[in-house]
């Protein structure tokens, strides 16, 4: 996903040079924001939008070695320019050793500003070419692909929160794609030189998880024969992804706890704590809120953990995206030309409810690359791929298939409110373009049926 284009903020407290400077910057980068003073540049300062920062040191009130570290501090990769007094060398050196890209010194010229801005500005593109080529060569095969809205509100929401430190909680179901989206976090992170490390805290052992997590030195136990970098080591100045989250051992998560909170990991049989700094990307397949009124999990450690929660909606919520899921499955799995997907085919696999979301729908599309005849996947053949996606009726009397009760629930959602869509789908609990498709999907009339 293509970066916007930069956006520079410029602060200087004496108006006339303000506009000048306004006016030659215009002619390099669109984008150009003013303040005039060091508070009120801190406080239209946006790291997304303003790449570039162009401020006098010698302000009154807060200065611009101040606006320097400040800026500095919440967004590393912002370039900042400081404007000095001629002959004031020392300063604009300090500056520089601050952490300042460049200097420009009282008086210039139109051309020696534009010569500067345009450095940087170049400096910023290369930066934002560099990170694409890296997405694309860390994601490969595993990019995200999506045309519904609502997946395309998920991953927005990703991207905003990707350069920050917040700690995130990825909620939905197995198979939604949880671990991509945090690999997606990192890889447009401040962070994303240094490693992303990922723990499914459910499939480790519970006797081991601390070990795992922490590490431990040779002796600390018996079988630890040799010291262990645990994985929020492994992870530092990197993300750490706590996959299965709600499965971490309730005695283990008050020491999970402290350890974001305070940035020291207690290595086992060590003795001593060390330093640690890492990006938390939490994700559960439960509700965590339960789990706290349950007592299974510890309400401070959920609240560390939900900074920023996103939930993903499952692929049964979202069917403009299985059509162009499976295309591009069939051509990852076929050893040479993709088979076609026959409009019947599609139309089956995209009113399936796919129980196991995305991990399903490519499960069954290797399936049609190995059994496809003439190059073609049929209807026939998406009818028996998902027929175990459907819960099989219960044995008994009176007892309906899954397909009946949603049938049924949607047919009574919509006669309470009086066949209005928009409230219906609000107290079924989804979107209205959801229920929508599923009215279609059951041949349920928009309006009441007429004896």
């Amino acid at each position: 996903m293509a970066r916007d284009e930069p956006g520079i903020l410029i602060i200087e407290d004496d108006e006339a040079m303000r506009e000048v400077l306004a006016w030659e910057a215009r002619e390099v980068i669109h984008d150009v924001t003013v303040a005039p003073d060091g508070r009120a540049g801190l406080g239209a300062f946006h790291p997304e939008r303003h790449q570039i920062v162009l401020t006098d040191l010698r302000m009154p009130g807060l200065d611009g070695m101040e606006v320097l570290r400040q800026v500095r501090h919440r967004a590393p990769e912002t370039l900042v320019i400081v404007i000095t007094a001629y002959g004031d060398i020392p300063t604009a050196v300090e500056a520089m050793r601050a952490g300042a890209h460049d200097f420009l010194p009282k008086p210039f010229d139109r051309d020696h500003l534009r010569a500067v801005l345009r450095k940087a500005l170049e400096v910023v593109t290369l930066r934002s070419r560099v990170a694409d080529l890296e997405d694309r060569l860390q994601w490969g095969e595993r990019s995200l692909l999506f045309a519904s809205r609502a997946m395309a509100e998920v991953v927005d929401r990703v991207d905003r929160v990707a350069a920050s430190d917040a700690s995130v909680l990825l909620c939905g179901e197995s198979g939604t794609g949880k671990e991509v989206l945090a690999r997606r976090l990192h890889a447009r992170s401040p962070r994303r030189a240094r490693p992303f490390v990922a723990v499914n805290c459910g499939a480790i052992p519970r006797d081991l998880l601390e070990s795992e997590l922490f590490g431990h030195v040779r002796g600390a136990f018996s079988g630890a024969v040799r010291d262990l970098k645990g994985r929020f080591e492994q992870a530092h100045r990197g993300t750490l992804f706590l996959d299965e989250v709600s499965e971490m051992p309730l005695d283990l998560q008050p020491k999970i706890l402290r350890v974001l909170e305070e940035g020291q990991v207690p290595v086992l049989g060590l003795g001593a704590e060390r330093e640690v700094d890492v990006r938390i990307v939490a994700a559960t397949n439960v509700d965590l809120q339960e789990a706290v009124a349950a007592g299974r999990f510890r309400r401070d450690l959920f609240f560390r953990l939900n900074v920023v929660q996103v939930r993903i909606p499952p692929l049964r919520d979202r069917p403009e995206d299985i059509g162009l899921l499976a295309e591009h499955f069939l051509e990852k799995w076929s050893p040479g030309a993709p088979p076609v997907l026959e409009p019947e085919a599609r139309s089956v696999l995209e009113g399936a409810p796919w129980t196991g979301n995305v991990r399903e729908l490519e499960n069954a599309c290797r399936r049609f690359c190995l059994f496809a005849r003439d190059g073609r996947v049929t209807g026939a053949m998406a009818r028996e791929a998902v027929s175990g996606s459907v819960p099989p009726p219960v044995e008994g009397p009176g007892s309906r298939s899954l397909w009946d009760i949603e049938r049924a629930a949607i047919e009574k959602a919509l006669e309470e409110s009086g066949h209005n869509q928009a409230r219906a789908a609000r107290a079924l609990g989804i979107p209205r373009h959801v229920l929508l498709y599923r009215m279609k999907k059951f041949g349920i009339p928009p309006g009441p049926r007429r004896s």
